[in-house]
């Protein structure tokens, strides 16, 4: 708990941040299935929407992720987390206006927007913060808490939607995510030095070239380290077969349950709920004491394994509280993601930490750009009375299948500690031309 006190100021404005994101996920599916589809369980509209707007995302997000986590090394952790943590703002309040279909499609652009600029990055900034303030020992803990209160704000927030009236949700919403860029301005630290460059009078389109020229060979020196490192690389390809099953599951599975069994609102809260309450417990206890012991690689080996259970129960889901059952392995696999933030970290440099989780975060994009491609269609199509065979859930057993792939890649993981001067000689080495 001592080694956590310098991020206080940053784990309860990001946690009153989740609740408030959280708290509208299972109204959402309502909200959007009856503009959409008014009268109807089923609504194929909206898992083809939600499918594009992760298309898009995902696609954006491959060059906005590691551009971010660059910005957070040159120029600060703080203005980057002020920017995305106030992007959530407006989509909410458009549906706390309206909520006809043209506010939804509205809604929906707007959304994707902030997306492209949040989702993620949000993470791998407060990771990279963390890793300024805590000794390399002590991170995983860390990380493993920054997950934990992502889930127990889970939990708050679907506790919250339980037992607050639609009407009022998107309002004490909005209230709360205005609340979180006001506190970190106020009472957030700095960890960065930004770099102070001279003033020089440059043409606009010169600027212009430089600021690109410098972007290029940023990324390229992301890139460098990321490929440099035969722990990086591998857990790359951990991340992307991970995020591809994952991300494939999570854009279909509400709407799943609600066309499959006729879950509503409160139903899926609480499946929500027990994901939450179960990783918190986990993530903030059993990983920190487990991770001494046993290391990391056989955490996410776990994890790994348990997300694969997870995928396989829903899928095969025959009746209403399998899903239950199915929600209970989320105490396990939520491991995942603390694990290969350690991993990044533990194999990246100090002054790399950004580059390094903005670049893999950037791969995960990939994944989540190419996996609604597959799983709209397919899980509208095994929806329908149009099926093949008789298995609503094919589409989530599919995906376990990429999940498979990622256990296997994790099963040849070997981690590596990263020497300072050899990192520092490649820095340089890269980046001659920008001092040229």
């Amino acid at each position: 708990m001592r080694e956590l006190r310098p991020l206080v100021h940053l784990l309860f404005p990001l946690c009153v941040h989740w609740i408030a994101e959280e708290m509208t996920v299972s109204v959402l599916v309502d909200v959007t299935t009856n503009a959409l589809c008014p009268g109807h369980k089923t609504c194929p509209q909206a898992i083809y929407i939600n499918g594009i707007q992760q298309t898009v995302v995902g696609i954006f997000k491959m060059i906005v992720l590691p551009l971010l986590g660059q910005l957070a090394d040159e120029h600060g952790r703080k203005p980057l987390l002020l920017i995305t943590v106030s992007t959530t703002i407006v989509p909410f309040t458009l549906l706390a206006i309206d909520q006809s279909k043209a506010s939804v499609y509205a809604y929906y652009v707007i959304r994707t927007i902030s997306y492209i600029i949040s989702q993620g990055s949000i993470f791998c900034i407060s990771v990279a913060y963390a890793a300024d303030v805590i000794d390399d020992d002590k991170r995983a803990a860390a990380f493993s808490w920054i997950t934990g209160l992502f889930s127990a704000s889970h939990v708050l927030g679907n506790i919250l939607a339980r037992f607050l009236s639609e009407d009022y949700i998107f309002e004490v919403s909005i209230a709360l995510l205005i609340f979180v860029p006001l506190y970190m301005s106020l009472f957030l630290t700095e960890t960065v030095r930004p770099t102070r460059k001279p003033d020089q009078r440059i043409p606009c389109l010169k600027n212009a070239f430089k600021i690109v020229r410098e972007r290029y060979y940023s990324m390229k020196h992301a890139a460098h380290v990321v490929t440099s490192s035969s722990t990086l690389k591998r857990i790359s390809l951990v991340s992307f077969f991970y995020e591809l099953g994952m991300s494939g599951i999570s854009s279909v599975l509400l709407y799943y349950l609600k066309s499959v069994f006729g879950f509503n609102k409160n139903q899926l809260s609480e499946i929500l709920m027990m994901v939450g309450v179960g990783s918190i417990f986990s993530q903030m206890l059993v990983l920190p004491l487990l991770n001494p012991l046993v290391g990391e690689k056989l955490i996410l080996c776990a994890g790994l394994l348990a997300s694969i259970a997870y995928g396989l129960l829903y899928g095969l889901a025959w009746a209403p509280w399998v899903p239950y059952l199915s929600a209970s392995f989320g105490v396990i696999y939520i491991l995942v993601k603390p694990s290969t933030y350690a991993v990044i970290s533990k194999a990246s440099n100090s002054a790399d930490q950004g580059k390094a989780q903005g670049f893999i975060a950037g791969v995960q994009s990939i994944a989540s750009l190419l996996s609604p491609l597959a799983m709209s269609p397919l899980t509208t199509w095994f929806l329908s009375s149009n099926a093949p065979f008789n298995c609503k859930g094919f589409s989530i057993i599919f995906a376990s299948i990429s999940m498979v792939i990622s256990l296997c890649c994790a099963w040849t993981l070997k981690l590596d500690v990263p020497t300072n001067k050899n990192v520092e000689t490649n820095r340089e080495d890269i980046e001659t031309p920008l001092l040229s």
